[in-house]
């Protein structure tokens, strides 16, 4: 076989699977499990491939507060749950349900909101994550 076919071969098929590999898996989120939290937005970041909570809570145990990071969509899957870049601001109340970590870690992936004035945002509404 011609080395120059198999390495035009090679080059393209990297090529074309390399996307593939650029979206993650959600594999570190227990499905099987949700949590609701009531906190204070510290950040919210509109930004692709995914957009990003961090909403600062107290800890039931130590009455500390305690950053949480919460993993949500990419803007365009946002706008069609009714959320925009200024939907929320550093300082908003928010209450957020998500699947937890699997390694117990302070974060998870969002499932809802409820936003100041009481406005709901939630994922289902958005169709199949899997279609963008």
């Amino acid at each position: 076989m011609n080395p120059k076919v198999v390495a035009l071969t090679a080059i393209v098929v990297t090529a074309f699977a390399a996307p593939a590999f650029a979206h993650h898996s959600f594999a570190m989120f227990d499905a099987e499990s949700t949590v609701t939290l009531q906190g204070t937005v510290k950040e919210f970041e509109w930004t692709n491939p995914h957009s990003w909570l961090r909403v600062m809570v107290t800890d039931e145990k130590t009455g500390q507060l305690a950053l949480w990071a919460l993993e949500l969509s990419s803007p365009a899957r946002l706008k069609r749950m009714g959320m925009s870049a200024d939907s929320v601001k550093a300082g908003d109340a928010v209450s957020v349900t998500f699947h937890p970590m699997k390694d117990g870690a302070r974060g998870g992936q969002f499932l809802q909101a409820v936003l100041p004035g009481g406005k709901q945002i939630i994922r289902a509404n958005a169709g199949d994550e899997n279609a963008e």
